[in-house]
Formats: C-alpha cells, sequence, structure tokens
C-alpha cells in the first residue's frame, strides 16, 4: 500500500502533468457560465458548496470538485475538473487540505479564489494528539483541515463568499448580502442549539474513528480522541488502540464512534471488547443517502444529538 503523504505527491504530479493541455483549451471550453448568465463556482468539497449556495442563490451555479460519498482528503481530479477551476468565477478551497485542488488553482489561476484557510484560525494536533491554536509554541504537527465544524468558521466562510461573489457582480450586491444574513442566522441559530444541547455533560470526551472533530470539541467544550489521527486511511497501531481502550476505561465512555466514509471495524471492535455502544459522528464532507440530514445545518444538529445521548449532557 502506497503511503498517503506519497500517494498525494504522485497524484499532484499526475495533475501538474495534465494541465499544460487543460490550460491550453480552458479558455475555450464552453463552462457553465458561458451557457447561462450565472457566475460559475467551484467548491472544493460539500460544506464549501452549501455555503456557496446559500449565499449566491440564483446567481450561481456551484459544482463540488469532491463527488457526494467520496473521501476528500485523497482526492483526484480529472482534466475536466482541472479546466473548470481554470474557468470558474470563484473557487472556494482550503489550501493544505487538497493537494490537487491546491495544484489546480496554482497552475490555473482563477479569477477569484475563497482560500479558507488564510482566514480562518487553524488547529494543529501535537505529537500527543490534543490540539492547540496554531501560534501556540513552535513546534506543530498536523493541521487539522476539518474547520468547518465549528459553525463560526461556516459564518466567516459565508462572509468571505459573499464579498467575492459581490466583486465578481457587483449589481447583485444587495441580494449577496440577505442571502449571507438568512445563513448567518441559521448559523447562529444552530450554534445556539448546539451549545444548549451540550450543556451539563456528564463525560466531556467522546472517542472517534479518526481526529476529525477538533473544531466541534473546541467550540463546545468537549474533548475529542481520534482512534487514528487527522488521516482517515491511516490504520492505529495495537499500542494506539490500547491506549484508546484504557481511556475509555478511565473516562467511563459510553459510546465509540465511527463515520460513514470510514471503515467501522476498528471502532466496532473496540466497543464489542469493552461492551460499549457505537454511533455515527458524521464530518460532513458530502452528503449521501445514509447521512442523517439533508443538509449541513441538519446533520450538525444529528451529531450534536449523538452525543448529547452518549455523553449523558442535560
Amino acid at each position: 500500500m502506497i503511503p498517503m503523504k506519497i500517494w498525494r505527491s504522485l497524484a499532484a504530479v499526475a495533475t501538474a502533468a495534465v494541465l499544460t493541455t487543460v490550460a491550453a483549451c480552458s479558455s475555450t471550453s464552453p463552462t457553465t457560465a458561458g451557457a447561462s448568465d450565472k457566475l460559475s463556482v467551484a467548491a472544493a468539497f460539500y460544506p464549501f458548496e452549501f455555503v456557496a449556495q446559500r449565499v449566491g442563490g440564483d446567481q450561481v451555479e456551484v459544482t463540488s470538485l469532491t463527488p457526494p460519498g467520496a473521501e476528500p482528503h485523497d482526492l483526484e481530479l480529472t482534466p475536466q475538473q482541472v479546466a473548470a477551476v481554470g474557468a470558474a468565477d470563484l473557487v472556494v478551497f482550503e489550501s493544505g487540505f487538497q493537494g490537487a485542488v491546491d495544484s489546480a488553482v496554482e497552475q490555473m489561476q482563477p479569477q477569484r479564489t475563497v482560500d479558507v484557510a488564510t482566514f480562518v484560525d487553524m488547529l494543529v494536533l501535537d505529537a500527543d494528539g490534543e490540539e492547540h491554536a496554531e501560534d501556540e509554541g513552535d513546534d506543530h504537527g498536523a493541521t487539522d483541515p476539518h474547520t468547518w465544524l465549528d459553525p463560526t468558521n461556516m459564518v466567516l466562510i459565508a462572509e468571505h463568499v459573499r464579498d467575492a461573489l459581490t466583486e465578481a457582480r457587483p449589481e447583485a450586491k444587495q441580494e449577496f448580502s440577505d442571502n449571507t444574513e438568512a445563513l448567518i442566522s441559521d448559523l447562529t441559530t444552530l450554534d445556539g442549539d448546539i451549545t444548549s444541547e451540550l450543556t451539563g455533560c456528564r463525560l466531556q470526551t467522546f472517542i472517534t474513528s479518526h481526529a476529525a472533530f477538533g473544531y466541534f470539541a473546541e467550540r463546545y467544550g468537549l474533548t475529542q480522541v481520534g482512534i487514528r489521527g487527522i488521516e482517515p486511511d491511516v490504520e492505529p497501531t495495537a499500542a494506539r488502540i490500547a491506549e484508546v481502550q484504557q481511556l475509555a476505561k478511565d473516562q467511563g465512555v459510553t459510546t465509540i464512534f465511527f463515520e460513514t466514509l470510514v471503515s467501522p471495524v476498528v471502532s466496532e471492535s473496540i466497543a464489542g471488547d469493552l461492551g460499549l455502544k457505537t454511533d455515527v459522528l458524521d464530518p460532513i464532507a458530502g452528503i449521501t443517502s445514509e447521512s442523517r440530514g439533508s443538509d449541513y445545518l441538519e446533520v450538525m444538529r444529528a451529531n450534536a444529538s449523538a452525543l448529547k445521548t452518549a455523553n449523558q449532557c442535560g
């Protein structure tokens, strides 16, 4: 099996190999924007697609570069998708997360970009798996890319998307502003509801299949323990599994969480060994038929409900 870092490097090289050909034809290729009067927006994956569609409304045609049900961490782009990045009126992405998207943006130079990593306070995992703000200390581990799992970060993303779309189409400024205010209202309500749901929890720790919920935990005063680290496809060592099992015993954890896009085998094995329950926490990388809701807002509420039960809150 090719290690993830090497695989990403190979994917980036492969993407770069097609960029010259794509660049030559992208300026004349038909695009959604060319076929209608809508602005074309390329979103790296679902949460950014959700924001762009809510903010842009009828003025935009939004395409997600990550198909529903696909793992965004190891995304590869087709030549057509690379061309779409270059032709888009706006690209919404997070640098450092998806190497293929970073390469396409760098090479194709789209007219406008919203790079979430440039304005959200990023968290990092240190050697012990603890998360902290990016500017704390000198020696940092892997940056946590799951920024969207804090609704207040989604507010920031919405505001930046609004500004970029307004630059692209000034005559629709009021529409973009109204749409953004409506979305911010929904996100603020969501944030308040989750805060209420997760108040007075008997347990503060929750265990997940991989460390995707750092921003969520930070926002709502909980402690995340990932069986795996940031990379969902890197299998945990026997020592790590033993460590998680001991922590579950010490903390009185009731539930081991897994995700729809990550194999539940390890989570189920740990839960089985300890006689614990299992349940789903969804990092909302995409909406599928297995999602506990039809959009970001609904799935976030489902996550909060699952944690309320597991951590005996309220």
